[in-house]
């Protein structure tokens, strides 16, 4: 809606004032204005009602102000010198379903400044990557000028939305809801916070008029009866367009059925809206694809209620566009090669960092296809399009060094994490991967160590947190721990200080480490989900190990990588580096740090590892294992021994699979 100006000055406090400056004098706070503007007040007058007094003039000049400034970009638009708010939606990948008329409403976003939110429900203590699209849009808006709401499920939560589920989801208790929705709540306010600050690097105008809340539906649903929901709300509703919903369609066809708190859930969502409308002045809403249905049961809600409640003046048509509500979805995505967004080995991508730390957060971008790279700079960065074009040039002249992955990644870990952590895992893959995959860094090693040790354990921000904070980043990193079956994102090295209690660094038993067991542990460090899956990745020649000591004369801290043979009986021992530590690595990109202590260091730091077994019971399973192996590879060859003979007699064969 506004175009671009370039802006100097500090970003923080830039973002401190951005929200409710005068239009027109940037570097004036608000409440300085009404001050000056109070004292040019009869000094008879009394000081708080003369402050008051100049609030409410300025306000409304204010107002006007506004709504000049937001004329003229109309005009602008409708002579077209300027593109409209849908537009810019629709060409950055954001519009799949429009609900209520694609043109009424981008005339509607051109005319007026209306609200439009984004609900989430608070069902685990962090968002992932999937919820990013329908909250971009929403942040577009944002930097536009639209009013913008965060809506925390805090109430909703409680009942479970059926939407895109074959099975009901599991009742969490109390103290876990609150958990979940005070951890939601603060990251919320965190991606707020990081988008203002985005928004004056890529030089959006702190001129704009702009407005954001946070709000949670628990404020008005615990004050709302059944009897007034059905009575007012319920009377709207028609049952047969309830049963025709997806959701309810294959709950019914499963066989599973569904109860009748997550049939109501769209009566819950849609007087979210209702709410919002007539308070926040709330229009629009915006939701994943998955959404459509509960989006247009709002609108019908708020038409309704509208009507029920006759908050349109006899002046106004009730079909008046200016105060219908509209929707919006935005697509399911998937990746080039048609797997889901948002998962990393079936796991979710964290955007917490203490559930998936910022370099595994880059390091997940980084990984993404050169087909894929230039629609996810459009819909998950604020970058111009004309900067994502030249990008995109200069990845196809040199694919190789990955330019577009590099923004991609760091625009996300920035708006995620911040702008410090950001460039703290920039420069960790720098120096992780500074040559290639030929060699690894001892430096780099020898910092995530130490930065490890500087930050490890809870104990350290003991003293800083309050219980709850205490109890809320346990349950978190259990959480996290509980819902993947190895690092989210397929496990790396991570060089920071802040990220080292984030599973950047693998502790591990010395007992583990065994003639033979590097199978073993390659599982335990999460770089393969199971055992079997680890014999697999090595008899592929796709697991590597750094090798000590193996530094050239002229670059002596470049240490080797080395294949893990399959027929290998090597100790994992034997590739300590300072004593302390292995670095492994499966494929191109995914590298662990593991960091081997003594059995009793590791009892008494409480240290949990699906791979921990005493030296005894190592050798043992080993054992087994091998005798396994080698009777499974004993019967293969008699069978192909046979088959051959078989062959040679003229007999015929049955298939047998390699």
């Amino acid at each position: 809606m506004h175009a671009q100006t370039r802006q100097g000055g500090d970003v923080h406090e830039q973002v401190r004032s951005s929200s409710e400056k005068p239009s027109h004098r940037p570097l004036v706070t608000f409440e300085k204005e009404v001050a000056f503007r109070a004292r040019a007040i009869d000094s008879n007058v009394d000081a708080q009602t003369a402050v008051a007094a100049a609030a409410v003039r300025l306000s409304t000049m204010h107002k006007g102000s506004r709504q000049a400034e937001w004329e003229e970009n109309a005009s602008k638009i409708r002579a077209g010198a300027q593109q409209s708010m849908l537009k810019l939606l629709e060409e950055r990948g954001f519009v799949k379903d429009v609900a209520g008329g694609r043109q009424t409403l981008d005339w509607l976003l051109t005319e007026k400044r209306i609200g439009v939110y984004v609900g989430v429900d608070p069902t685990a203590p962090s968002l992932h990557v999937g919820h990013l699209l329908p909250l971009m849009a929403l942040y577009w808006m944002y930097l536009h000028g639209y009013y913008t709401v965060s809506l925390l499920g805090g109430g909703t939560v409680q009942i479970g939305d059926p939407s895109g589920r074959a099975t009901a989801r599991s009742r969490q208790g109390a103290d876990v809801q609150s958990m979940n929705i005070e951890s939601i709540r603060r990251q919320l306010d965190k991606l707020w916070t990081h988008v203002k600050c985005l928004g004056i690097k890529h030089h959006y105008s702190p001129e704009v008029s702009r407005k954001q809340d946070i709000l949670n539906n628990r404020t008005w649903l615990e004050k709302l009866s059944a009897v007034e929901l059905m009575r007012d709300l319920g009377s709207g509703m028609r049952l047969g367009t309830m049963l025709s919903r997806d959701s309810v369609k294959l709950r019914m066809e499963s066989g599973e059925g569904m109860a009748i708190s997550e049939f109501s859930y769209p009566l819950f969502q849609a007087y979210d809206w209702w709410s919002m409308y007539q308070n926040k002045g709330v229009q629009m809403q915006i939701g994943g694809s998955d959404q459509y249905g509960n989006i247009c049961a709002g609108m019908d809600a708020v038409s309704h209620m509208r009507k029920l409640r006759r908050l349109n003046s006899s002046q106004q048509d009730e079909e008046d566009p200016r105060i219908a509500a509209y929707g919006l979805t935005t697509p399911l995505l998937t990746t080039a090669s048609g797997e889901k967004f948002g998962k990393s080995a079936g796991n979710a991508v964290w955007l917490d960092k203490t559930m998936m730390n910022s370099f595994d957060l880059y390091q997940y971008f980084m990984r993404t296809a050169d087909a894929d790279v230039e629609r996810y700079l459009k819909l998950f960065t604020f970058l111009p399009l004309d900067q994502i074009s030249l990008l995109v040039e200069q990845q196809r002249k040199d694919a190789s060094k990955r330019t577009a992955q590099h923004i991609l990644a760091k625009e996300i870990v920035e708006l995620a994490h911040g702008a410090t952590e950001a460039k703290k895992a920039e420069t960790a893959h720098k120096e992780a991967f500074s040559h290639g995959t030929n060699t690894f860094s001892l430096g780099a090693l020898r910092k995530t160590l130490g930065t490890a040790d500087s930050n490890s354990g809870l104990g350290a921000q003991k003293e800083k947190l309050s219980k709850f904070d205490i109890e809320l980043l346990e349950y978190k990193r259990a959480y996290a721990a509980s819902s993947t079956t190895q690092p989210t994102s397929g496990t790396s090295v991570p060089p920071s200080a802040s990220q080292s209690k984030q599973e950047s660094v693998v502790t591990l038993p010395l007992s583990l480490l065994t003639p033979g067991s590097f199978p073993r542990v390659l599982h335990a460090a999460g770089l393969a989900t199971t055992k079997s899956e680890a014999h697999r990745l090595i008899a592929k020649k796709g697991a590597y190990v750094v090798l000590p000591n193996s530094g050239s004369v002229e670059a002596p801290t470049a240490l080797k990588w080395m294949t893990i043979e399959a027929s290998s009986i090597a100790n994992p021992r034997h590739f300590l580096i300072d004593f302390e530590a292995l670095v492994l690595r499966s494929g191109k990109s995914k590298i662990q740090v593991v960091r081997v202590v003594s059995d009793e260091q590791f009892e008494t730091q409480a240290l949990e590892t699906e791979g921990k077994v005493d030296g005894e019971q190592a050798e043992r399973k080993l054992e087994e294992e091998a005798t396994d192996d080698i009777a499974e590879e004993e019967g293969t060859s008699a069978a192909k021994s046979e088959a051959a003979a078989k062959t040679s007699t003229g007999e015929s064969v049955p298939f047998q699979p390699s």
